[in-house]
């Protein structure tokens, strides 16, 4: 197993792919051949294609538009955190909304969302951004939408769930805690799609390594079962053994990253005002399974 960054990234520093925004996050390989990422504080949704010089406008007003991916019909899953819902693109643009409560109370700020492989789409929901008169949950958890529709709160022993991400073989979930505790978990992901047990994989304090700035935050797995998390000074890169492997270090603090390219090897990087992408030597496990 590589334990050093030179093992598992090629030969180059990061590479600016677009830049002029506010805010970027939620980076997503569409398999048709662009990257789709969003702009939170505009709530615009972008795509770009390797080679352009300029990301294209794909929607406006997205309600604070986070993290995104894909169902197994290739249809793309939005979490908007002001409008504190999930929803579904349609062929034709039409809005669908997959969960906006639970239990009857509305939902606090949904922000991440991944795809099983048997169609269940897991999302986190933080409320710290919530106003406390307008909280109507009272746990801060990662939550599942079944295929049918049902929906139900997987894990609730949160403080600000963030990012989250499934190991290649989907028997471990790892799900970032932004604050005030910053670390990441791991959850041991059952046959019927609960999860069990939820134990700390790694610390990953504000001032680590000298750095300053930036939380836990966005998550991906590569197909051998590392673990990149964006956090303080850049990318955090673990092994599935919990051995830390380095840090990629960007021009800006990311927030979130998404394997992409032909081949998916390319790490990109959302970082305030930018993308970046960084090569590696090991596919990333691919967002539509």
């Amino acid at each position: 197993m590589p334990r050093s960054l030179a093992d598992i990234l090629e030969p180059g520093g990061p590479v600016r792919v677009a830049t002029g925004f506010t805010f970027t996050e939620g980076p997503l390989w569409h398999p048709d051949g662009y990257l789709l990422f969003t702009d939170v504080r505009e709530s615009k949704l972008f795509s770009i294609r390797p080679g352009d010089s300029k990301a294209t406008l794909v929607r406006e007003n997205t309600g604070g538009g986070n993290g995104l991916t894909l169902d197994k019909a290739g249809r793309l899953i939005i979490c908007e955190g002001t409008n504190r819902r999930v929803t579904r693109a349609e062929p034709g643009g039409r809005i669908t909304v997959l969960a906006d409560r639970y239990l009857g109370k509305r939902l606090n700020r949904p922000n991440d969302v991944v795809c099983r492989s048997d169609g269940t789409i897991y999302f986190t929901n933080p409320g710290m951004r919530v106003p406390r008169e307008e909280r109507e949950l009272s746990t801060d958890g990662v939550y599942r939408i079944f295929p049918d529709g049902g929906i139900d709160e997987v894990a609730a022993d949160f403080e600000y769930p963030n990012g989250l991400a499934f190991s290649p073989d989907e028997r471990r979930l790892y799900v970032a805690n932004t604050r005030p505790h910053p670390h990441l978990r791991v959850y041991e992901a059952k046959s019927d799609g609960s999860l069990q047990g939820g134990k700390i994989f790694a610390e990953m304090p504000y001032t680590a390594e000298g750095e300053t700035g930036g939380v836990p935050d966005g998550l991906k797995i590569d197909v051998e079962g590392r673990i990149y998390c964006t956090g303080p000074g850049g990318v955090w890169v673990w092994a599935p053994d919990g051995t830390q492997i380095g840090l990629i270090r960007l021009p800006e603090l990311p927030a979130n990253v998404a394997f992409g390219g032909p081949d998916r090897r390319t790490l990109f990087c959302c970082a305030r005002t930018s993308v970046y992408s960084v090569r590696t030597r090991t596919p990333g496990v691919s967002a539509r399974r």
